[in-house]
């Protein structure tokens, strides 16, 4: 799909940015090129859609060599995501998603169909088609410059640092949207970040920059698992969760399969019955599928008992939860970002699976520091 070829940039002063660079990206591939300031990893990318040209080497696009094309049409064949989101103030929502598609004369149908469509893709209403730019929150307007860049359904999308100004709940929220919606649609995505925790969450290859070349090009597991140098090491970070347990990657392998649960129709006096019973103080809500419906808790009685007689009166709804095949590692930054006691674990049509506790976690980090124990048993014997 993409290929570096012996890639160079050099600029009028003398300064190398990007030094003989070598790489294949698959199609339907996800990579993320990371690295400190100044290492080349945005100047590789801008040198895909001719934004930077090439000093030496080629840059070939299903085989075909960028510099032989139109650079305006070369730009218009692929996505383009940026940080400042980059929205026309005085277009609405749907001119705004379908600019390039008016910039290829589609007609008014093409264009109104196209909207709709992409519009559905991220669960936004319809008539936001009719809004503005300022009428909508940071991350809404984000997930509009995704889908302008989806508009034309182009094969390749290049992203730049696209979710580094949004508030890290948004942040978190988006990342787990476009994975979804990249998986979904097998678009190519070359997305640059300064985040290491957006690199491993997100792409199914990192490529790992230092002063213009690349130190280590491999899935986040395997870079995890053998960083190629001190340099890699340094920059992953010592504290990461998952170099102590390489074998422990995913919710999957650590949830607790039976949640304490309570079905929709349940009396508040029951579900207090059973917050006793069981010794819990909130239970996870579902329906008689199965499917993840809420929550309630101590709290939540207490502010709805007068009013509510059933636990679907007084339930939370807008509950946090991960797949099974959620990476551990992100699961737990966002246990810690929110504060949350706990997250259901559901599959892919929210039923519950399981549930992972601040307990659990507590028991892996015990392990990885620890192991079985028997270190520390040891330890004190000989101290004695």
């Amino acid at each position: 799909m993409l290929e570096f070829k012996q890639v160079s940039k050099q600029y009028s002063d003398g300064t190398t940015a990007v030094k003989n660079l070598n790489l294949k990206i698959n199609k339907g591939e996800f990579v993320c090129f990371i690295g400190p300031s100044g290492c080349g990893k945005t100047t590789t990318m801008k040198m895909v859609n001719r934004l930077i040209d090439i000093t030496e080497g080629a840059v070939l696009v299903d085989d075909k060599d960028i510099k032989e094309q139109d650079a305006v049409e070369l730009r218009r064949s692929m996505g383009y995501v940026i940080q400042q989101i980059g929205l026309m103030p005085h277009m609405t929502i749907k001119e705004n998603i379908v600019l390039v598609g008016t910039l290829l004369k589609w007609p008014k149908e093409k264009k109104d169909e196209r909207a709709r469509e992409l519009l559905k893709l991220v669960d936004m209403p319809e008539e936001y088609l009719d809004r503005y730019p300022h009428e909508l929150s940071g991350g809404q307007q984000q997930r509009i410059g995704v889908l302008r860049a989806l508009a034309v359904n182009p094969p390749l999308i290049l992203m730049d640092e696209p979710f580094g100004a949004l508030d890290p709940i948004t942040r978190d929220s988006l990342q787990e949207e476009f994975k979804k919606l990249q998986k979904e649609l097998n678009k190519t995505i070359i997305f640059v970040t300064h985040d290491m925790d957006e690199a491993l969450k997100l792409a199914d290859k990192v490529v790992i920059m230092r002063d213009g070349e690349v130190v280590q090009a491999d899935t986040p597991d395997e870079i995890l698992r053998n960083p190629a140098n001190e340099f890699v090491e340094e920059f992953l970070g010592r504290d990461r969760l998952i170099q102590g347990r390489p074998d422990v990657t995913t919710v999957g392998q650590i949830m607790e399969g039976f949640p304490v649960t309570v079905p929709t129709g349940t009396t508040l006096k029951s579900a207090i019955s059973t917050m006793r019973d069981r010794h819990v103080d909130s239970l996870l809500v579902v329906d008689s599928d199965n499917v993840l419906q809420g929550y309630i808790d101590i709290e939540l009685i207490n502010l709805n008992y007068k009013k509510a007689n059933m636990v679907d009166d007084a339930m939370e709804t807008d509950v946090f939860s991960v797949s099974g095949e959620s990476l551990l590692r992100d699961t737990v930054h966002k246990i810690l970002r929110r504060g949350a006691k706990y997250v259901p674990v559901v599959d892919d049509t929210h039923h519950l699976e399981g549930i992972v506790t601040r307990a659990t976690l507590a028991n892996l980090v015990y392990d990885t520091i620890w192991g079985d124990g028997m270190e520390l048993d040891d330890k004190v014997t000989a101290a004695e």
